[in-house]
Protein backbone atom coordinates (compact mmCIF):
# COMPACT_ATOMS: atom_id res chain seq x y z
CA UNK A 1 0.00 0.00 0.00
CA UNK A 2 1.25 3.49 -0.84
CA UNK A 3 0.53 5.89 2.04
CA UNK A 4 0.93 9.67 2.09
CA UNK A 5 1.48 11.13 5.56
CA UNK A 6 0.84 14.89 5.42
CA UNK A 7 1.71 17.37 8.12
CA UNK A 8 0.59 20.96 8.19
CA UNK A 9 1.94 24.12 9.76
CA UNK A 10 4.36 24.00 12.67
CA UNK A 11 4.61 20.20 12.77
CA UNK A 12 8.20 20.61 11.59
CA UNK A 13 8.79 22.30 14.99
CA UNK A 14 8.03 19.17 17.01
CA UNK A 15 10.38 19.01 19.98
CA UNK A 16 10.70 22.79 19.90
CA UNK A 17 7.21 24.20 20.35
CA UNK A 18 4.98 23.55 23.34
CA UNK A 19 6.78 20.42 24.53
CA UNK A 20 4.25 19.94 27.31
CA UNK A 21 1.58 19.39 24.65
CA UNK A 22 3.48 17.89 21.71
CA UNK A 23 6.33 16.08 23.47
CA UNK A 24 10.10 16.09 23.32
CA UNK A 25 10.62 14.10 20.10
CA UNK A 26 11.51 16.14 17.05
CA UNK A 27 10.14 15.90 13.52
CA UNK A 28 13.02 13.73 12.34
CA UNK A 29 12.18 11.17 15.02
CA UNK A 30 8.53 11.19 13.89
CA UNK A 31 9.54 10.60 10.26
CA UNK A 32 11.82 7.70 11.25
CA UNK A 33 9.06 6.18 13.36
CA UNK A 34 6.59 6.38 10.46
CA UNK A 35 9.06 4.97 7.94
CA UNK A 36 9.95 2.06 10.25
CA UNK A 37 6.28 1.24 10.79
CA UNK A 38 5.61 1.35 7.04
CA UNK A 39 8.42 -1.18 6.50
CA UNK A 40 6.93 -3.43 9.18
CA UNK A 41 3.56 -3.28 7.40
CA UNK A 42 5.12 -3.82 3.99
CA UNK A 43 3.83 -0.45 2.85
CA UNK A 44 5.46 2.43 0.99
CA UNK A 45 5.21 5.80 2.72
CA UNK A 46 5.89 9.41 1.81
CA UNK A 47 6.08 11.79 4.76
CA UNK A 48 5.41 15.34 3.62
CA UNK A 49 5.15 18.65 5.52
CA UNK A 50 4.28 22.23 4.60
CA UNK A 51 3.43 25.41 6.43
CA UNK A 52 1.44 26.59 3.38
CA UNK A 53 -2.22 25.83 2.74
CA UNK A 54 -1.94 26.00 -1.05
CA UNK A 55 1.00 23.59 -1.09
CA UNK A 56 -1.05 21.14 0.98
CA UNK A 57 -3.93 21.38 -1.49
CA UNK A 58 -1.55 20.90 -4.42
CA UNK A 59 -0.10 17.75 -2.78
CA UNK A 60 -3.56 16.36 -2.07
CA UNK A 61 -4.57 16.91 -5.68
CA UNK A 62 -1.38 15.19 -6.87
CA UNK A 63 -2.36 12.17 -4.75
CA UNK A 64 -5.30 11.63 -7.08
CA UNK A 65 -2.99 10.49 -9.90
CA UNK A 66 0.24 9.33 -8.24
CA UNK A 67 -0.93 5.97 -6.93
CA UNK A 68 -1.58 7.06 -3.33
CA UNK A 69 -3.81 4.46 -1.69
CA UNK A 70 -4.25 6.02 1.77
CA UNK A 71 -3.69 9.37 3.45
CA UNK A 72 -2.83 10.24 7.03
CA UNK A 73 -3.19 13.98 7.56
CA UNK A 74 -2.44 16.29 10.46
CA UNK A 75 -3.64 19.62 9.07
CA UNK A 76 -2.34 21.53 12.11
CA UNK A 77 -4.20 24.78 12.67
CA UNK A 78 -5.83 24.44 9.24
CA UNK A 79 -7.99 21.77 10.88
CA UNK A 80 -10.16 24.47 12.38
CA UNK A 81 -10.85 26.71 9.41
CA UNK A 82 -9.59 25.42 6.05
CA UNK A 83 -12.59 24.56 3.97
CA UNK A 84 -10.19 24.52 1.02
CA UNK A 85 -8.31 21.56 2.52
CA UNK A 86 -11.67 19.97 3.39
CA UNK A 87 -12.72 20.26 -0.25
CA UNK A 88 -9.40 18.83 -1.50
CA UNK A 89 -9.77 15.85 0.86
CA UNK A 90 -13.41 15.38 -0.13
CA UNK A 91 -12.46 15.23 -3.81
CA UNK A 92 -10.36 12.11 -3.12
CA UNK A 93 -13.38 9.90 -2.46
CA UNK A 94 -11.70 6.65 -3.48
CA UNK A 95 -8.73 7.11 -1.16
CA UNK A 96 -9.23 6.35 2.57
CA UNK A 97 -8.12 9.19 4.84
CA UNK A 98 -7.40 9.45 8.56
CA UNK A 99 -7.07 12.79 10.34
CA UNK A 100 -4.55 12.73 13.19
CA UNK A 101 -3.91 15.10 16.09
CA UNK A 102 -1.08 14.58 18.55
CA UNK A 103 -2.95 16.33 21.35
CA UNK A 104 -6.53 15.85 22.44
CA UNK A 105 -8.08 18.78 20.62
CA UNK A 106 -11.33 18.30 22.55
CA UNK A 107 -9.64 19.25 25.82
CA UNK A 108 -7.85 22.34 24.51
CA UNK A 109 -9.00 25.85 23.59
CA UNK A 110 -12.56 26.09 22.31
CA UNK A 111 -11.49 26.98 18.76
CA UNK A 112 -9.49 23.74 18.54
CA UNK A 113 -12.51 21.56 19.31
CA UNK A 114 -13.98 22.04 15.84
CA UNK A 115 -12.48 20.25 12.86
CA UNK A 116 -13.76 21.32 9.46
CA UNK A 117 -11.49 18.75 7.80
CA UNK A 118 -12.58 15.66 9.76
CA UNK A 119 -15.91 15.26 7.90
CA UNK A 120 -13.89 14.74 4.69
CA UNK A 121 -11.94 11.89 6.32
CA UNK A 122 -12.93 8.34 7.20
CA UNK A 123 -11.53 8.44 10.74
CA UNK A 124 -10.04 10.84 13.27
CA UNK A 125 -7.44 9.99 15.91
CA UNK A 126 -6.63 12.52 18.62
CA UNK A 127 -4.72 12.65 21.85
CA UNK A 128 -2.57 9.57 21.27
CA UNK A 129 0.71 11.42 20.84
CA UNK A 130 2.99 10.46 17.99
CA UNK A 131 1.78 6.85 18.13
CA UNK A 132 -1.49 8.16 16.68
CA UNK A 133 0.26 8.28 13.31
CA UNK A 134 1.02 4.56 13.56
CA UNK A 135 -2.55 3.85 14.61
CA UNK A 136 -3.74 5.75 11.53
CA UNK A 137 -1.44 3.75 9.27
CA UNK A 138 -2.77 0.54 10.81
CA UNK A 139 -6.34 1.66 10.06
CA UNK A 140 -5.45 2.33 6.44
CA UNK A 141 -3.60 -0.96 6.15
CA UNK A 142 -6.64 -2.83 7.46
CA UNK A 143 -8.83 -1.22 4.78
CA UNK A 144 -6.71 -2.30 1.81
Amino acid sequence: MKILVMNGPNLNFLGIRERGIYGEQDYTALVRMIETHAQELGDTVEVWQSNHEGAMIDRLQAAYADGTEGIVINPGAYTHYSYAIHDALKSLEGIPKVEIHISDIDSRESFRRVSVTAPACDHQIKGQGLKGYLMAMDLLHEKK
